[in-house]
């Protein structure tokens, strides 16, 4: 089984099926939704874990692009240099995901990588750079 990080984006009108149905029912796939803008007369956006094998993601994205969506696949991820980390959370000002936090009780930042989108705007608002963006060298 593998597992990739995929952003879908949808034309306005242009989707009429139940995409995700089918991703699960004829390509046995699993679906993890992390996050979704999708609004009727506008532009889409869907951001979802799919775990599979390798032949049924290709056979799934495959369908997806017949389908007329774009997709991309993340192939970088977000490496937190926790020792360097003064946890200030100015990083958790910018992040739409939630996957950067401050612990209530310990005003320590935690970080929830099963929800980072891997957007990259933490790495901007770090003031120490303790935040970067890596090749995940699955060559995606």
């Amino acid at each position: 089984m593998n597992k990739i990080k995929v952003t879908m984006y949808f034309r306005a009108n242009e989707l009429t099926m139940p995409l995700t149905y089918h991703l699960v029912k004829d390509y046995d796939l699993k679906l993890n939704i992390l996050h979704a803008d999708i609004s009727l007369n506008k532009v889409g956006k869907l951001v979802v874990d799919i775990t599979g094998t390798d032949e049924n993601i290709k056979e799934g994205l495959d369908f997806v692009k017949q389908k007329g969506v774009e997709y991309k696949i993340f192939n970088k991820s977000i490496i937190w240099k926790e020792g360097e980390c003064v946890h200030c959370g100015a990083c958790t000002a910018v992040c739409p995901s939630g996957a950067l936090a401050m612990d209530k009780d310990t005003w320590e930042l935690t970080f929830y990588r099963d929800k980072c989108l891997v957007c990259g705007l933490c790495v901007k608002a770090c003031p120490l750079k303790v935040m970067t963006l890596a090749d995940n060298g699955n060559g995606s």
